[in-house]
């Protein structure tokens, strides 16, 4: 990979970009953007350090890797537009649902492919980059890509059949925090203290938190009953949790979002 194309550059765009320059993975002169918008476009191009272009057709012949960075619908117009500017180069795919088979239909053999599930996170370097296990691209070619998107978060790869249950939980999962977040921040309105406080306390406790089991590796389950003193305040909290169906309900989120 020499230079970085990324086609659109929505706010999952300018985070890839952003974290991949201000990390050093990638040198801000080796990357370019498309977007329809150009006036935002060229604003952002200022503040992140990318290269801008005017065309897709410019940005495909400036650069050998590109970022299929739009909107799900707007794939197959952006392809068509594209024409044989993608033979002989990588295509990294962040758009939800276009996986390695759905681009085969769609794109001429000679063009390697690979599928990514991001998550909003990534816009300050705590992400999930969910990889698609099959893909077309060089080995040492990967290798490289993945070590470029580490630089925005966690990478883990998956098979193809779990990239959609890996996507629920980490593509939708921030959803799921922001609410709990709010729920918990009104609560503490609730007895006395001042919702920017309560935010930014909650915030940092399920930061913390996350940042102790991954640390540890210990069982969640484990975590939870260190707290949890015989008698004490917590296990008092967590029964009531358990009485208000809080673990189902967010089983029943996933399922939601699986048997749609």
């Amino acid at each position: 990979m020499n230079k970085l194309g990324f086609i659109g550059m929505g706010n999952m765009a300018q985070a890839l970009a952003a974290g991949f320059i201000q990390s050093g993975s990638i040198d801000k002169s080796k990357v370019f953007a498309f977007a329809p918008n150009q006036d935002k476009l060229k604003k952002n191009s200022q503040r992140i350090g990318f290269t801008p272009c005017e065309s897709v057709k410019e940005l495909a012949e400036a650069a050998d890797t590109l970022v299929m960075a739009c909107k799900p619908y707007q794939i197959e117009s952006v392809l068509n537009d594209l024409g044989n500017s993608l033979e002989g180069k990588a295509l990294i795919s962040v758009a939800a649902g276009w996986d390695h088979v759905k681009y085969q239909q769609h794109l001429q053999t000679n063009t390697r492919i690979q599928f990514v599930m991001p998550n909003t996170p990534a816009m300050v370097g705590e992400g999930v980059l969910l990889f698609e296990e099959t893909n077309s691209l060089q080995p040492e070619e990967r290798t490289e890509i993945m070590k470029l998107f580490e630089s925005v978060g966690l990478v883990q790869e998956l098979p193809t059949s779990q990239m959609g249950i890996g996507g629920a939980v980490t593509g939708c999962g921030p959803a799921f925090v922001d609410l709990m977040i709010e729920a918990y921040g009104d609560a503490a309105v609730k007895y006395g203290m001042k919702r920017a406080d309560a935010y930014r306390l909650i915030s940092q406790m399920i930061l913390g938190s996350a940042k102790l089991q991954l640390a540890t590796g210990e069982h969640p389950g484990v975590l939870k009953d260190n707290v949890c003193s015989p008698a004490g305040t917590t296990i008092r909290g967590v029964t009531a949790l358990e009485e208000n169906g809080f673990r189902n309900a967010c089983v029943k989120s996933i399922e939601a979002i699986m048997e749609r």
